[in-house]
């Protein structure tokens, strides 16, 4: 039997959690990116605040793979049509994109890190490069969903004809191309070329697979939670020790396409999936709100820490245990107000995401 049509079976199922979902994978984007900048500068901070941001980081590296897995569990059951589906989905992110890149770079114009000149032809060209490779650092996730949804399509058909046996074998796969690859276990790498499973479309499959299949395990949602205890502990103690160990800054645990974030976002995603919240309709209500906005608090969060660094607001306003979450939270929260009155501005709504 497909495995998709054990899904139109289960009447049961309800994916309402991913909304919810989505907002922390959001806003553990705001804290990772509030934290990183401590982690280059390891000579240079008090070693507990260094930590701090060490363990926020390994806390949330599930957030953008989070985000992908969504985008798996929501796409990738449906039948689309090719033309219908690029124009909706990759249309829908263009207009966003080049409105909050040209927001960028001219931002970036404004305190001076990109100079124009009187060579009206030489600043197109600036322009166009920045737009090529990115205008501001976390943009590269709009690249990267551009790439996803011109596959989605093509690894829709696969999913919803496919047996649990074979996604599970894709998925297998997958993760033995993570391990065999650097920096992992490239001891065991062959001429073998797989690099036809490598990347984030590993997580649209298991966002998919894990959204939709219903698991027997009991307390599943403990197990989890037991999971990502493990893994947080072995990112934040693995980089630690290669901090110590080689006196730079080592992906090696942080890797998002790497076996200890793979683990760690799963169990995140297992357990939003299974644990069972009954929330105030009033917060229910601003979540339902600020899950309208997803995309718009994504792209502009960047600008909102950048101007909050400029007034001295960032993770070492005090402790950083407490100060990395509490900038992290008026990011999102200032990010969330600015683009919900933007939504308010008819000519600015489809612009802002």
């Amino acid at each position: 039997m497909k495995f998709s049509e054990t899904i139109i079976q289960d009447n049961t199922q309800n994916i309402t959690w991913i909304n919810n979902l989505r907002l922390i994978a959001m806003f553990a984007v705001i804290v990772l990116h509030t934290a990183s900048p401590s982690l280059f500068l390891y000579n240079n901070v008090p070693e507990n605040n260094w930590l701090a941001a060490d363990i926020y980081n390994a806390i949330v590296r599930f957030a953008v793979p989070v985000f992908v897995m969504i985008t798996g569990a929501l796409l990738l059951h449906r039948e689309y049509e090719l033309s219908s589906f690029l124009k909706k989905r990759i249309g829908r992110l263009i207009l966003p994109f080049l409105f909050w890149s040209l927001v960028y770079i001219g931002y970036q114009w404004y305190i001076e890190i990109i100079v124009f000149n009187n060579d009206v032809w030489a600043n197109v060209k600036l322009i166009l490069n920045q737009l090529k490779t990115g205008a501001s650092y976390h943009l590269w996730y709009v690249y990267l969903l551009i790439g996803l949804y011109l596959f989605i399509p093509i690894l829709s058909r696969f999913v919803r004809n496919a047996t649990e046996k074979e996604i599970l074998y894709f998925l297998a796969i997958w993760f033995l191309t993570i391990l065999i690859s650097k920096p992992y276990l490239t001891q065991f790498d062959t001429a073998v070329d797989l690099r036809y499973f490598t990347g984030y479309i590993g997580y649209l499959v298991l966002g998919y697979y894990l959204a939709y299949k219903r698991f027997t395990i009991p307390y599943l949602a403990f197990v989890a939670f037991l999971i990502f205890t493990a893994c947080v502990v072995l990112i934040t103690c693995g980089t630690y020790y290669l901090q110590i160990k080689d006196h730079e800054l080592s992906t090696f645990f942080y890797e998002p396409i790497g076996p200890f974030v793979v683990a760690l976002s799963a169990s995140v995603f297992l357990a939003a999936k299974n644990i069972k919240v009954k929330m105030n309709p009033i917060f229910n209500n601003m979540f339902l709100n600020a899950g309208k906005y997803t995309l718009g608090i994504y792209l502009s969060h960047a600008l909102v820490l950048n101007i909050l660094e400029l007034n001295n607001i960032t993770y070492a306003t005090f402790n950083p245990i407490a100060s990395i979450p509490l900038v992290a939270l008026l990011c999102f929260i200032i990010s969330w107000l600015v683009i919900y009155i933007l939504s308010k501005i008819p000519l600015l709504k489809y612009l802002i995401g």
